[in-house]
């Protein structure tokens, strides 16, 4: 850019005041051959009211940044070695700790990625809105409480009062991270960094957190720092755009420029591997014998409550559920945190009880004495969301692929390690880190391993719970990949769980929207996707983010009805959906009672 061009023309507006100015920052780690450098010469300005976007894969740098920011570094092994923040008149670099405190949370908020681990187990979520409020704003707890309760109502999440008194564990993920939203929310900060803040979500509170951080945006000229790896969220909320790479700055420019005309290689080959809709291939329809069958499946919780602890109130999770996943294909399912999905997972593996029937090849799941349980379990396997979180930190890669042929007594020690070989390698990764533990490895290579060890026992069905949702969108593209080749040699068939519907339209040869526990519609992937008859399946699809800035929507009016809550007293029963063949197989969900 020339001097030129830097200055305002005569009679522009002035330029938005910067609220941030990061100038040659590097950050390094401690290690025994002496410093490793995480970040490396990163300078930018933020300014009011903007949103900067900062993209890269795992291990870019990008929350090594945002930690350098907030002050959060794990000092002594993490430290800033170079460079300064300056917040209006002050060097973030340079504050002791109580002087951080005072701006951190209340002039600069920051919503983390991993909710579970950023917040306290064992305090309520009203305690911990509460103090957040308290600890930088004069008001009593009457006061805190009412702006706790405005603020988890602003971010939808459903019966805020009753969610005041809840703890962390028992929320879902999705859940929680709205919990997180809303402590940030709350706060009014000047500076919000939001690390990650949608990755877990639904599109469709994805899409309404994205309008709220513009809400505040406008009404407060908040200025907003975006780590994602989503680039459907970076085309839709960002004016600029960092992408950087193994902790350096390779490219920065409007996010126009960067998706219209990106000059880096990496950056191209970042916006190559981004799933879009309506980029599915076409697939011929699968016909072979259905490998699962589940007929009119219900799964209900029972809470207890009162000093008898007599049954207060019933969890619908499924309600009335029916479908078959054939024999090679790729069966998804669809919706909302909460909605019953990873509950049919469990009871397809026997972990969750349930009424109606569940076969397995043809063979009923009810009945099954411990033995016969065990042998079902061998044809069908599941990978996990969190690899990390699945894998035994404490055990090799070797022995947690070999895992399962040990349980079911399957070969010698010899011969299950060469069939741990044998998957490594099917996977892509080297045999010869058979030895290597789980932290050894990147978060798509974890994914990887876990996918070997659902192969180990030759399944006829793997379940991927959100296998894929929080994986960098190259790593990502590497992982469907493979899931698809692995398909087509072996024959397997996939129940494919995800909330990311781009991901769906690529992967899927059938899909069932599920709402509340039951499924409102059902189809081919081009059926749903092509023609979607459901108001609930239309706006899924409507809320999936498009990675094209041109094509950016602005922000609709949000529903300020809370979602309803799968919680009935015994005796009430919700209203069912009715699912009506309207020709080709395909159903549609109405509403019925």
């Amino acid at each position: 850019m020339t001097l030129a061009e830097a200055l305002p023309a005569s009679g522009a507006a002035p330029a938005p005041e910067t609220v941030l100015r990061v100038e040659g920052l590097c950050v390094s780690a401690r290690t025994e051959q002496g410093l490793k450098p995480l970040v490396q010469d990163l300078s930018f300005d933020l300014r009011k009211g903007e949103t900067l976007a900062i993209a890269g894969e795992s291990g870019s740098g990008k929350s090594i940044t945002s930690l350098a920011i907030m002050g959060l570094l794990p000092q002594p092994a993490v430290r800033v070695t170079g460079g300064s923040i300056r917040f209006g008149q002050q060097d973030l670099t340079a504050l002791s700790e109580p002087a951080l405190r005072q701006v951190r949370g209340d002039r600069i908020a920051m919503i983390f990625q991993e909710p579970m681990t950023s917040l306290n187990p064992v305090m309520t979520v009203g305690a911990q809105l509460s103090e957040a409020i308290r600890a930088h704003a004069p008001v009593g707890r009457t006061e805190a409480r009412r702006r706790a309760i405005e603020a988890l109502r602003a971010v939808r999440l459903s019966e805020p009062e009753r969610r005041m008194g809840q703890y962390p564990h028992e929320l879902s993920g999705g859940m929680r991270q709205r919990v997180m939203i809303a402590m940030a929310l709350a706060l009014r900060p000047e500076v919000l960094i939001a690390d990650e803040p949608t990755t877990a979500l639904d599109v469709t509170v994805q899409r309404e957190v994205l309008d709220l951080l513009r809400d505040l945006q406008a009404r407060l000229g908040t200025a907003i720092i975006l780590i994602t790896h989503d680039m459907g969220v970076v085309a839709e909320m960002a004016n600029r755009v960092i992408v950087m790479q193994q902790g350096r700055q390779v490219e920065t420019a409007s996010t126009e420029d960067i998706f219209g005309r990106p000059q880096a290689a990496y950056t191209q080959a970042l916006l190559a591997a981004v799933p879009r809709l309506g980029r599915g291939s076409a697939r011929a329809p699968v016909t072979g014998e259905p490998i699962a069958r589940l007929s009119d499946v219900v799964v209900r919780y029972p809470l207890r409550g009162g000093l008898l602890g007599r049954i207060t109130h019933n969890v619908h999770a499924v309600e009335h559920v029916s479908f078959d996943i054939r024999k090679g294909e790729t069966f998804a399912l669809v919706g909302e945190s909460g909605c019953g999905k990873s509950t049919i997972a469990k009871a397809l593996v026997g972990l969750a009880p349930h009424q109606g029937q569940i076969e397995i090849g043809g063979q009923a799941m009810q009945g099954l004495d411990p033995a016969g349980l065990k042998a079902m379990r061998r044809r069908v396997q599941m990978v996990f969301q969190d690899p990390m979180a699945a894998l035994n930190p404490r055990m090799k890669v070797g022995e947690l692929i070999a895992e399962p042929l040990v349980i079911h007594d399957i070969g010698d020690a010899a011969s299950q390690r060469a069939r741990a070989a044998d998957l490594m390698a099917r996977v892509g990764l080297e045999a010869s880190h058979l030895d290597r533990y789980p932290h050894e490895f990147s978060g798509g290579q974890r994914q990887r391993i876990c996918i070997a060890r659902a192969l180990a026992l030759q399944p006829d069905l793997i379940i991927a719970d959100e296998s894929v949702s929080a994986l960098d969108v190259s790593v990502q593209a590497r992982v469907l990949d493979l899931l698809r080749a692995l398909q087509s040699e072996l024959g397997m068939s996939y129940l494919f769980i995800s909330h990311d519907m781009a991901v769906v339209d690529n992967i899927s040869d059938r899909v069932a929207v599920m709402f509340l526990g039951q499924i409102v519609e059902m189809g081919t992937r081009a059926q749903i996707f092509g023609n979607p008859q459901h108001p609930y399946t239309r706006r899924l699809i409507e809320a999936v983010p498009i990675p094209d800035p041109r094509l950016k929507r602005l922000s609709r009016p949000r529903d300020a009805s809370e979602v309803p809550s799968p919680v009935h007293r015994p005796g009430h029963e919700p209203a069912r959906v009715i699912l009506r063949d309207i020709g080709d197989g395909h159903l549609v969900g109405t509403s019925a009672g």
